[in-house]
């Protein structure tokens, strides 16, 4: 599948394609800058990407693979690929295996979600399938019973481990209550969702001698983004060049960042789709440049996974930052931001997850810290409860596996709002 070049790719969007003639009506008629064009709107390009009449695809849908994607907007929609397309999309996302760790002979646990359209099972497999190197696949899935999964994993000496990082908690705990380990794994790939410090403690528990790795950054409406860099930090990623364009954008001006160390939202190019073009498209993330010319990059988290109590926004990564400040002892397991609204007022509840058998009378203390950190972060927040705006900062004690999941992806959800809409 050729890798087309920006003016070709904006020139046939243009003549085959209704939404993106209507966005482009207004320039001139050749067009051979990305920057020259607008940024698509979710809303608009989602409205126009439809089962039915739809205006974004070049071609009727004749041939192609069709996934389930909750885009950046959280209802589900629908990406359609080429067999070519998905075969240009799979190997070189498998060639970013390598820098991740994959080695020659690795046998991996496949443990992402399949079915229901859904796309990372199928996407890690065939990904793994076209990787440079020879693996052995073990195709588990997420929804596979933990009863089951071990003994699996265990009766074919895995030595790496694919899925959400909620799905790796989880096989964890279930290790942990079980009082067993798999010293035989070597890595754990992670995608999806974000790992964090709290997260890592449980993993270590029960994987010893496994390292945490990203196995790359991509979504299934999004494309490529960007292939793992080796490194201790695994939020780093270069850009899939040539295939994909990534930009990353002021989140005030639109204008594109070209120094490293300032914050904005990732927006994406893919040069190698023309079903269903993707041509400066909203990744849903944050990052931030470390290399502009090597194309390197660090996630900085969703661009949504954010939320507004009264008059104080507040980003989970906020919260992740106050627990790890606080936890010095590496109590925490996991977190999830919980907006209620009662009395007539917002409140923030924040979900802690722990071991078993933890103190009372510690996690009492570790809850004030908590709060105390987030409100020296955030001092607009303490300032909101003065005012009689918000209820003071809460902390809610949990296990692992009472953390809310989404149902159908088995990431974990982040920021659940359980105000009332009407």
């Amino acid at each position: 599948m050729p890798v087309h070049q920006v003016s070709d790719l904006i020139r046939f969007a243009r003549d085959h394609s209704p939404f993106y003639a209507g966005l482009y009506a207004d320039l001139p008629p050749q067009v051979d800058r990305i920057t020259d064009l607008p940024v698509v709107d979710q809303s608009e390009f989602w409205a126009a990407n439809t089962l039915h009449d739809n205006r974004v695809l070049t071609a009727p849908l004749g041939e192609a693979v069709v996934f389930k994607t909750g885009g950046t907007t959280g209802a589900p929609k629908f990406s359609c690929y080429t067999r070519e397309e998905w075969q240009e999309f799979t190997t070189a996302f498998g060639a970013g295996l390598v820098d991740a760790g994959l080695r020659p002979g690795h046998r991996v646990a496949d443990l992402f979600y399949a079915g229901e359209l859904y796309a990372s099972f199928l996407f890690v497999l065939d990904s793994l399938a076209h990787a440079p190197v020879a693996n052995v696949r073990l195709p588990i899935g997420g929804g596979a019973p933990l009863e089951s999964t071990v003994p699996t994993l265990e009766d074919f000496a895995a030595q790496v481990v694919a899925g959400t990082p909620t799905t790796l908690c989880r096989l964890a705990e279930r290790l942990m209550s079980l009082g067993r380990q798999l010293p035989a794994v070597e890595l754990l790939f992670f995608g999806g969702e974000a790992l964090f410090d709290d997260q890592r403690r449980l993993l270590a528990a029960a994987f010893p001698n496994a390292e945490p790795r990203s196995l790359g950054y991509a979504s299934v409406d999004g494309g490529l983004l960007g292939r793992p860099v080796p490194g201790p930090d695994p939020r780093t990623h270069r850009t899939f060049a040539p295939h994909t364009v990534v930009e990353i954008l002021d989140e005030s001006t639109g204008e594109p960042i070209r120094e490293t160390g300032r914050a904005g939202r990732v927006v994406v190019t893919q040069l190698f789709r023309r079903l269903m073009p993707v041509i400066r498209y909203p990744a849903g993330d944050r990052a931030e440049w470390t290399d502009v010319e090597g194309g390197v990059f660090r996630i900085l988290g969703r661009a949504e996974e954010g939320v507004r109590v009264g008059p104080v926004s507040l980003y989970s990564q906020d919260a992740q930052t106050a627990v790890a400040a606080a936890d010095t002892e590496g109590r925490v397991m996991g977190m999830q931001l919980v907006v209620r609204r009662w009395e007539g007022r917002d409140g923030l509840v924040l979900r802690l997850a722990t071991a078993p058998g933890d103190d009372p009378a510690g996690l009492e203390v570790l809850a004030k810290a908590v709060v105390t950190e987030l409100n020296d972060a955030r001092p607009l927040y303490p300032d909101s409860v003065d005012a009689g705006f918000v209820h003071p900062l809460r902390v809610e004690w949990a296990r692992h596996r009472d953390l809310v999941v989404n149902p159908r992806s088995g990431k974990l959800v982040r920021v659940i709002d359980e105000r009332p809409t009407a």
